[in-house]
């Protein structure tokens, strides 16, 4: 199926063969500067995000959105925080989540929620795939999927950790937000340390230490290449090498694999695509794999 060119007056944020790639926020979040940025010492990270009065700091929720016109395909990578929250929750994490950010930008490419062919679920956590599911009525009750003609890529090791969390990390996890998915016959589960590309323009990296098997996709043919970070880089502030979050479930790892995208980057000319960090969707890195700098950020 071939897509028709949009009459829309957003651009692209950038082209990756075959992919048109933008970065839409969703909404924000609120959470702890302590726990964003570990050991980091609050004089520190402070001076770069501004916390409020509880100690939270801003971030961002970002999906990034795919799109491939010839081969009919239209993707999403991560869908935020969604709208299944009590008020005690919204307060505790101020959240800000607008439902209709992502039709909006698809309505400026004539396209809609109908036609998303795929959702890459990086990782389970509420704050990055909240949004796969809704109440179907009131709230406590059943879910229905947000997507529900596209496959969901997740791998089967983070679906089976998803289910099974430990202490450290439940709480990041709401089985509301992702338990229809296995009864509704769209979810491709990855296996394998390096799995196989799911299809053309897409391969797959598998990060460890923020979350076990986290997925990020990396698209592009050829010299141009975009990196979904995650929550390996959730922020520009997260270039340096030792400021990972106390979320990690190993944060020395995080380190390592950190050093490994950017020596992608630097080496393959990857860009970055960062999932919270409020001013920017997108980064392309300068420097070497132990002091990253931005190159240059892409204007959202």
């Amino acid at each position: 199926m071939q897509i028709p060119a949009g009459r829309g007056t957003v651009s692209p944020v950038i082209r990756v063969e075959p992919y048109d790639i933008a970065s839409v926020v969703t909404g924000a979040i609120r959470l702890d500067g302590g726990a964003m940025f570990g050991v980091v010492p609050k004089v520190l990270w402070s001076e770069i995000a501004k916390p409020d009065e509880l100690n939270r700091v801003h971030l961002s929720t970002r999906t990034l959105v795919a799109v491939d016109r010839t081969g009919g395909r239209v993707v999403l990578v991560d869908t935020g925080c969604g709208t299944k929250w009590a008020p005690d929750g919204i307060r505790r994490y101020k959240i800000e989540f607008d439902p209709t950010a992502i039709d909006r930008y698809l309505q400026t490419l004539d396209l809609s929620a109908q036609d998303v062919t795929d959702i890459v679920v990086t990782h389970l956590h509420f704050d990055h795939n909240g949004g796969l599911t809704e109440w179907v009525d009131e709230s406590g009750g059943p879910t229905r999927l947000r997507y529900p003609n596209a496959r969901h890529w997740v791998h089967q090791r983070h679906w089976d950790h998803a289910h099974r969390p430990h202490l450290k990390d439940r709480g990041s996890f709401l089985k509301e937000d992702f338990d229809c998915l296995a009864d509704a016959d769209v979810l491709c589960r990855v296996e394998g340390d390096q799995p196989s590309p799911p299809f053309e323009g897409v391969e797959w990296f598998v990060s460890f230490g923020h979350t076990p098997y986290q997925l990020h996709p990396v698209f592009g043919v050829g010299d141009q290449k975009l990196l979904f970070a995650g929550d390996l880089v959730p922020t520009v502030a997260h270039l340096r090498l030792g400021w990972v979050m106390a979320y990690d479930v190993e944060p020395m790892r995080t380190i390592d694999e950190k050093r490994i995208v950017f020596r992608h980057a630097l080496d393959e000319g990857w860009w970055l695509a960062l999932p919270h960090d409020p001013s920017t969707g997108g980064i392309a890195i300068e420097g070497t794999p132990e002091r990253p700098v931005v190159a240059r950020a892409l204007d959202l």
